[in-house]
């Protein structure tokens, strides 16, 4: 008679490696917060001014003294990464954020606001949806003006018929389910009703929607910059730095490759840790 071997791994153990988000995601995770450090904190990866000029050391390759190379005025590149990543995070941030609000206010009044506030709503939103989103934003900042502030609103502005979309179908949803029928049944009044009930159930899914939506305003904003409506210069921004690099590329490839090597990184990290916190958390049909 064998006895059985006991388990590699203890069952309490097994259970929460279970529960570790996937390799991918970790790894996502692990580089977004590197970027964020990034941008918090630049001096923790390079001790270089992003704006001192070196004229004699300008387009030098990476090496050792300046580890990502430097551009046509002797700028460290790994410095103008480093504190680059705090405006285009802050620009991807701000953007959603206006986003989400106008969208969250446009998809609750739909929701609520009556027939005639619903059909002119969505009838709007759906005139603004067949415009891409970067034609959206050059015609807001077309009418507001250039600069970091007015950038942030464009985009978020361009971003709002997406989300207003989506939070009038939750809302919608919600307000046909049982529990508010029974809350209405019991009297409960109308703006306690909103604010309880059907403005919390409606809002959790566009929290991880915007998690995967800030790679797209990222991109938007750096699109931006790149045409230069951004950060003035010599501020260093990823997109901006973008723009400067395109006429080097056969002479100094790195100009170009490391910032849209930053943007690209950043924005699949993001999109990996939203698309796993979308999956676990919004609700889903069977």
């Amino acid at each position: 008679m064998s006895l059985a071997s006991p388990p590699l791994v203890p069952p309490a153990l097994a259970r929460r490696l279970a529960r570790l988000p996937p390799p991918a995601v970790l790894a996502a995770g692990a580089v977004l917060l590197l970027i964020v450090l990034a941008g918090l904190f630049p001096g923790l990866f390079t001790d270089l001014s992003p704006t001192a000029t070196d004229p004699l050391n300008a387009l030098q390759p990476p090496g050792a003294a300046h580890l990502l190379g430097t551009d046509q005025l002797g700028r460290d590149v790994l410095s103008r990464l480093a504190h680059g990543a705090g405006p285009a995070l802050a620009l991807g941030f701000g953007s959603t954020a206006v986003a989400v609000t106008g969208g969250a206010a446009v998809g609750l009044a739909a929701a609520l606001g009556g027939r005639f506030a619903d059909r002119l709503l969505m009838r709007a939103a759906d005139v603004l949806l067949a415009l891409p989103a970067t034609l959206l934003a050059l015609l807001v900042i077309a009418v507001l003006g250039t600069g970091t502030g007015n950038l942030v609103l464009a985009i978020g502005i361009a971003l709002v018929p997406g989300y207003g979309r989506m939070v009038r179908s939750e809302a919608l949803l919600v307000r046909r389910s049982g529990y508010v029928e029974a809350a209405v049944t019991l009297g409960v009044p109308r703006r306690s009703l909103v604010l309880r009930h059907v403005l919390p159930n409606s809002l959790a899914p566009l929290l991880t929607l915007a998690a995967v939506g800030f790679g797209t305003a990222l991109i938007a904003a750096s699109g931006l910059s790149f045409l230069g409506l951004g950060p003035r210069p010599p501020s260093p921004e990823w997109g901006a730095m973008l723009s400067e690099g395109r006429g080097f590329l056969a002479t100094a490839w790195w100009l170009g490759v490391f910032p849209g090597a930053a943007v690209t990184v950043t924005v699949a990290a993001v999109t990996v840790v939203g698309r796993h916190l979308q999956q676990r958390f919004t609700r889903r049909s069977p």
